[in-house]
């Protein structure tokens, strides 16, 4: 039986021109041959010795589990088993776990709304999507999924605990979740929905600044990008400052990545790869055109920054185009190649490392913030209750024509400040920070026009006159 099994492996190694015959089949061995020699296999050619283990392995399965299995099965189960040994970004792609990747790419799906990873046995969440079941619930990125309804994850593939997840829309899922800081595990109930992700967001803050949120990188996401901000610029010629929020982004296409820090750069290198393979040498460059024409730009991170996101934030770090605020981002520095091997199957296979323009691998690493802000829950202290010029009656009138600050309007200003705040301090330290960028970039003040602050002859003054000015008594 064992003769027979290897008889078919060796034959469709043969066949694919991995396998060699022994030298002494050839006629062309040497007397001698030292231990290394022998034990040294040709470049690109299978140890014997090794691969009869496999087929000797190959063979007790195939006979002796306890269920039957096909050769079919058994080849796949060791093309797995192959790719989950490599780094956790690689992986086999079967008919089902080809489609998913296609469909996350282009934007819909269904599901809870959470990018996930393995890590000792686990589904780990790498970030919860925007606006999706799974942010709504309270996921949070570095948590840890035990169990999927009543069903343990460990000892699960990364592709069987993403089939769990996904269902029909409004069907529920009890998810159990370790918590960094959290002592026990706790369940959150998520009702499933179609996740329709939307790459781009804008809004504006305080009336002159752009938020732009990028939740992941898909195809589209750098034309999305530019076009935004040609229209939100053109239609606010007052934006003074953008804040660019790559927070709990996961990371998606390169080339989206590429055109994102395009729109923020004129020219320069943006990020470049090298692998074994000649082709997965490449470097990608900025065009010249700056889309923001300069404006201050601020990029939020954290430890859900992964990926495309962390090529975004080291190139314009690197580059002196943004300040980079929040904490360490996720630290993948590889990228990964579909390889389809048939019309439905394919491998996610590691082909090289990125680098930023200065060099930097951020593998295993991450993108260290020039500005470190912990997320926080902030409570802004009361202030007393005071009273301003403005309130008092008869009060003058500002000159300027400005209009007056009395205690009901700062309170209003204030409530508006404590609210970004208590939600989001980040963000409202990212917005304070642009502030300031934007106070450095004003130009000089200009001298006071047609004699403004200049008294006129004989005007009236506050000044103690001095002796020398006081009349003698006659």
């Amino acid at each position: 039986m064992l003769f027979a099994t290897c008889q078919r492996l060796f034959c469709l190694l043969a066949l694919t021109g991995l396998l060699s015959l022994p030298a002494a089949a050839q006629n062309t061995a040497p007397d001698v041959a030292s231990d290394d020699e022998a034990n040294a296999p040709s470049k690109g050619l299978l140890p014997l010795e090794d691969l009869r283990t496999f087929t000797r392995v190959y063979d007790h399965i195939r006979n002796s589990y306890v269920e039957p299995l096909s050769d079919s099965e058994l080849l796949e189960y060791a093309i797995k088993g192959m790719m989950a040994e490599l780094d956790p970004h690689s992986a086999y792609l079967d008919a089902e776990s080809f489609e998913d990747l296609q469909v996350n790419t282009s934007g819909e799906f269904g599901g809870l709304g959470i990018e996930v990873g393995m890590e000792n046995g686990f589904v780990k969440v790498i970030s919860p999507i925007d606006d999706t079941p799974a942010q709504k619930a309270g996921i949070e990125a570095g948590d840890l999924i035990i169990r999927l309804d009543e069903k343990p994850v460990k000892g699960l593939s990364l592709s069987e605990a993403v089939t769990l997840m996904r269902g029909p829309k409004g069907s529920p899922l009890t998810v159990t979740i370790v918590r960094e800081g959290v002592d026990q595990p706790f369940e959150l109930v998520i009702e499933r929905d179609i996740i329709k992700v939307r790459s781009v967001r804008t809004k504006i803050l305080d009336d002159d600044y752009l938020y732009l949120r990028i939740a992941q990188f898909q195809i589209g996401t750098g034309d999305d990008v530019a076009s935004r901000l040609q229209k939100t610029l053109g239609e606010h010629s007052n934006i003074k400052g953008v804040i660019l929020d790559l927070r709990n982004n996961p990371g998606g296409v390169l080339q989206a990545s590429v055109d994102v820090a395009d729109a923020f750069m004129d020219g320069g290198l943006v990020v470049y790869t090298e692998g074994r393979l000649e082709s997965s040498y490449s470097r990608y460059e900025a065009n010249p055109g700056d889309l923001t024409d300069g404006l201050p730009v601020v990029v939020l991170i954290n430890d859900g920054s992964a990926s495309a996101s962390e090529i975004v934030a080291g190139a314009l770090q690197d580059q002196g185009r943004a300040v980079i605020m929040g904490t360490r981002s996720f630290g993948k520095g590889s990228v990964q190649t579909v390889v389809p091997i048939s019309e439905s199957r394919a491998i996610k296979l590691t082909t090289a490392r990125y680098y930023t323009p200065s060099g930097r691998s951020i593998q295993a690493q991450g993108i260290e913030p020039d500005v470190q802000v912990e997320r926080a829950k902030v409570t802004a202290v009361k202030p007393r209750l005071r009273t301003t010029e403005a309130d008092l009656a008869g009060h003058l009138g500002n000159t300027n024509g400005e209009d007056e600050s009395d205690s009901k309007s700062r309170d209003q200003a204030r409530s508006a400040q404590q609210s970004l705040l208590s939600n989001d301090n980040q963000l409202h330290e990212a917005l304070n920070l642009l502030k300031g960028l934007n106070i450095l970039r004003q130009p000089k003040l200009a001298e006071p026009q047609d004699g403004a602050g200049i008294a006129p002859p004989n005007a009236a003054s506050d000044e103690i006159p001095s002796p020398d000015d006081i009349p003698e008594a006659p």
